[in-house]
């Protein structure tokens, strides 16, 4: 039988779902799509391949911004576990223990296609994910890592978070972040034993960062003694 011509040719059948269903299937698929080809991807080519017409990709979503918003939103924000937060102030454990398990979970989020190649493609092209989530991580994660190592240490947890401390949180935190760009960006390869490697990873942040974090306290306690007299 020849093939109807292009104009006569029958259109793929749209899936009848709900309005949220449809949402959720279209914040899906947006995550992937730009994951793969980065924010410039046009809107127009993630509707075909969602299999919809770009005016209902826009029933949804009222511009590109607000895709990419959610897009943020479903990739950053709706991973994190305040749990976590909780389990790194739990003092019944070691300080070791705590963050050997919190990365764990973590690297389980992070290190993967999307999270790893959006977070990329973002930087890139100058979109404020990374600025927005890496303030989160400061606020939620990085002061409170910083105190609880100082309290594991003897240190003074009344002190001042420094930038100093945060750099140094940031040299862990960066480095098993790292492991999914060379998978991901690089295509190269990554230590067979993922949870092994947090575990050196940590092990060796342990056994500098305490000493680090204590010069840190101790070459600023005279400029506090001079801001606590003039009060």
């Amino acid at each position: 039988m020849p093939a109807l011509p292009a104009s006569k040719a029958p259109s793929p059948q749209r899936r009848r779902l709900s309005p949220a269903d449809r949402e959720r299937d279209i914040v899906a698929g947006a995550v992937a799509f730009f994951a793969e080809f980065g924010f410039d991807g046009a809107t127009r080519d993630l509707a075909q391949r969602l299999g919809i017409t770009q005016p209902l990709l826009y029933r949804y979503f009222p511009g590109k911004d607000a895709l990419l918003d959610r897009v943020y939103q479903e990739v950053y924000q709706s991973r994190w576990q305040s749990e976590w937060e909780t389990a790194i102030a739990d003092r019944s454990i070691p300080i070791e223990e705590r963050l050997k398990r919190f990365y764990r979970a973590y690297a389980a989020v992070i290190q993967t296609y999307e999270w790893v190649r959006l977070f990329m493609f973002a930087g890139l092209k100058g979109l404020d994910f990374n600025s927005r989530y890496l303030a989160f991580l400061r606020a939620r994660l990085f002061e409170r890592m910083v105190i609880e190592i100082r309290a594991a240490n003897g240190l003074d947890e009344a002190a001042p978070v420094s930038e100093e401390e945060i750099e140094l949180i940031w040299s862990l935190h960066a480095g098993i972040f790292y492991i999914g760009v060379r998978k991901f960006i690089y295509g190269m390869p990554i230590p067979a034993d993922p949870e092994a490697d947090i575990d050196v990873k940590v092990n060796a942040f342990l056994n500098g960062a305490p000493a680090a974090f204590a010069s840190v306290i101790d070459r600023a306690k005279p400029a506090r003694r001079k801001v606590a007299a003039r009060k």
